[in-house]
């Protein structure tokens, strides 16, 4: 071991963790890896000391950590959709069309090719309502406020 110099030792490491990477779960140890081999580089290019080169790689350690932080620890949304296991919840703020008259306690909407049992209103049939909350297979609905087209103000 007394022929490889430091430098050697820290892009070995570096190596060694990129390898684990692949086979640990996660993506930690990749920066940690790449701030071994950077630490390793530099060792060699400076004939750093121990210590200063132990520093270094506690910097770039860092560094490359809060980088990774940044770019690849963002909230993962397939299409958009924040609910993608919870397909019920995905229906709130759809629009439905009432089939059966909905009142406080039941009715049934019809939303796309399917029907649902519905509760909330009151609703008459044909009515559109909106979706605000799923409890179970039960849609809580409110009626949709109606598109009113602004007066015009010619006098």
């Amino acid at each position: 071991m007394n022929d490889l110099s430091l430098g050697w030792l820290w892009a070995i490491g570096g190596l060694v963790l990129l390898c684990a990477e692949l086979i640990a779960p996660g993506f930690f140890l990749l920066f940690i890896g790449a701030a071994a081999l950077a630490t390793g580089l530099f060792t060699l290019l400076f004939d750093l000391g121990p210590i200063t080169s132990l520093i270094l790689f506690a910097v770039y350690a860092l560094l490359a950590v809060l980088a990774g932080r940044r770019f690849y620890a963002r909230p993962f949304t397939l299409g958009g959709y924040r609910h993608l296991n919870d397909p019920a919840a995905r229906l709130v703020g759809r629009s439905a069309v009432v089939s059966e008259a909905i009142d406080g306690s039941s009715g049934r909407v019809k939303l796309g090719d399917g029907a649902w049992s519905a509760r909330g209103g009151p609703a008459a049939i044909g009515e559109t309502v909106k979706i605000v909350a799923v409890e179970g297979n039960c849609l809580i609905v409110a009626p949709s406020l109606p598109i009113v087209a602004p007066l015009d103000q010619a006098t």
